[in-house]
Order: structure tokens, then sequence, then C-alpha cells
């Protein structure tokens, strides 16, 4: 139990500091691209329903019976769709792969929250990643899904919680999917 409260305490700013999220019912969450889970484990830690997609879940900290875990390489065709209108909740975190914005926006229940968090092109004039295939361009995200509800956006220096030291130039974004 203290390494999931451990793990949970690292979670992303992004959902520790929202409102929204912390007022959140009982909801599934999808953590695609999850790593280690630590966002994933924030969801599991406040009684949500988690299911974990990487395509190799060796650093996944834990696994709890109740959850679900998908490998699955989502980037070399392999992997079957995400369900459509399946999660209240995905996060995505530090992962970029274009061709699945149809898919992440459909899996999302009408109504339901997309938490997105990754690097944008500023990046890479201070470290990896440096391809432009996995930063994003000035407001591509938010343009993306410009008919969901932007609850949150922003693109800049994000300071790391634990090391104040360590920064990184990244997009994020809390978009509610439109109900109709």
């Amino acid at each position: 139990m203290q390494e999931k409260k451990l793990k949970a305490d690292l979670a992303s700013q992004l959902i520790t500091q929202s409102q929204v999220l912390n007022k959140l019912e009982k909801s599934e969450v999808l953590d695609l691209a999850c790593g280690s889970g630590r966002n994933g484990l924030w969801f599991v830690d406040k009684g949500h329903n988690v299911t974990f997609i990487d395509k190799s879940l060796v650093s996944l900290s834990q696994r709890l019976e109740q959850h679900h875990y998908l490998e699955w390489d989502l980037e070399d065709g392999s992997a079957p769709s995400l369900p459509e209108e399946k999660y209240d909740v995905v996060l995505v975190f530090n992962y970029l792969h274009r061709p699945i914005f149809p898919q992440i926006a459909n899996c999302i229940k009408p109504g339901g929250l997309l938490i997105y968090e990754t690097f944008i092109e500023k990046q890479a004039e201070i470290g990896r990643p440096k391809n432009p295939k996995f930063l994003l361009k000035t407001d591509e995200l938010k343009n993306q899904f410009e008919k969901w509800t932007q609850v949150h956006y922003f693109e800049g220096t994000v300071v790391s919680a634990s090391n104040p030291a360590n920064y990184s130039y990244k997009a994020q974004m809390i978009a509610r999917k439109p109900i109709c």
C-alpha cells in the first residue's frame, strides 16, 4: 500500500491539482502509454477502475487484480482499435502518435474527459525528445480537439514538483468531449 501511495503521489500536477478531477465520481479510466502507471495509480487510489495500456508493461510499478492490463503496440498496427465510448477519462502523458488521435477521441464517452500532457517543439532546444514526430506544434493539441470544451489548456514551461531544477516544455490539456 505504501508503494502505491508513493507512486500515486508522483502523478502529474496537471492531475493532482485539478478541481474537476478531484471531484470525479467513480469512473472508467484509460491510462494510455502508461509507462510506470504513475498517473493511472492516482486514479486507482481515488477508487476508479483503470485500464493500463502500453507496448510493454514491464515498467508498471504494480498490478492490482481489479484493473485491466493490456500490452498493445499502438504504433505498429498489431493492436486492436480502442473500444468506442468506453471510458469516462483518458490519460495520455509524454506520448504522441498522431494517427491514433481519432481513436482516442472515439473511446471517450460523451461528456468524458481527455487529460493530455506531452512535449512541444521548444523541448528540442533543451533535451529529448528532439524528433519532430514526438513534438507538438503550437496549439496543435488544442486544434485537434477544437470542438471539445477546454477545461484547461497551457503551453510552456512545466517544472517538476519533485525537482524544481528539472523542467520541460509541454502542452497540457483537460478537455470535455461534447455530449451531442
